[in-house]
């Protein structure tokens, strides 16, 4: 249990934290790379970047003269149409973010990812009216790691960074909340980083280590 009298905001990423979006984020990548490239990629290569823009992430993995939004956009077709059937919210996150809300938290969600298919998501599994704020690529000219998405959605929610938690994946996430004063909470069921001892190390700007969701509520009481 973390001291955290003071606490009353509790913000959430989107992809790979609060819905389960590996596999089809992994065969999207899959699906582009050997597309564009003709090679067939190992997963492992994609993982460090879950929680960056696509828009950034792909001229790591394609030629340097193929248009970056021709790539981006094979990525995204390769999804339509399936991607409300190849996602689902992690085990207990629905309860949890209803007891939250209940017990008066301010909840927010800031995500690199696109406005329309965050809130397909979060509509398709009844969990938008958990959260007070959504905040999209769409409205940020910085992505985490940098703290300008956190600022702009603490500022929404009418907050203070060290009156909040920030509950993330990858190192993008516990970045932006480091830099920005937020006490910063790793799901230890990220995909983003190593397995086992080895994410400790990864990742050691986490403040914490959330071991599933349900164990929220009583990390803030």
């Amino acid at each position: 249990m973390m001291s955290t009298k003071q606490i009353d905001t509790v913000l959430v990423d989107y992809d790979g934290t609060l819905m389960d979006t590996y596999g089809m984020v992994e065969r999207s990548w899959l699906y582009t790379v050997e597309k564009v490239t003709g090679r067939a990629p190992d997963p492992e290569e994609f993982r460090p970047f879950y929680g960056e823009p696509i828009a950034e992430t792909m001229p790591r993995f394609i030629p340097a003269d193929f248009p970056v939004e021709e790539a981006v956009r094979i990525y995204r077709e390769y999804q339509r149409g399936s991607y409300l059937d190849w996602i689902r919210p992690f085990p207990g996150a629905g309860e949890t973010l209803a007891l939250l809300k209940a017990r008066g938290y301010k909840l927010g969600l800031p995500t690199s990812r696109l406005r329309y298919t965050t809130v397909a998501g979060l509509d398709h599994f009844g969990l938008t009216g958990y959260f007070d704020a959504i905040l999209t690529a769409e409205d940020c000219e910085k992505f985490k790691p940098d703290p300008e998405p956190l600022f702009l959605i603490l500022e929404r929610l009418g907050s203070a960074p060290e009156r909040a938690v920030m509950v993330g994946d990858s190192a993008f996430d516990l970045g932006a909340a480091r830099a920005a004063g937020v006490t910063a909470i790793l799901v230890d069921w990220s995909a983003a980083l190593p397995a086992g001892s080895a994410r400790r190390a990864a990742a050691p700007a986490a403040d914490y280590v959330l071991k599933a969701w349900p164990d929220l509520p009583d990390m803030l009481y």
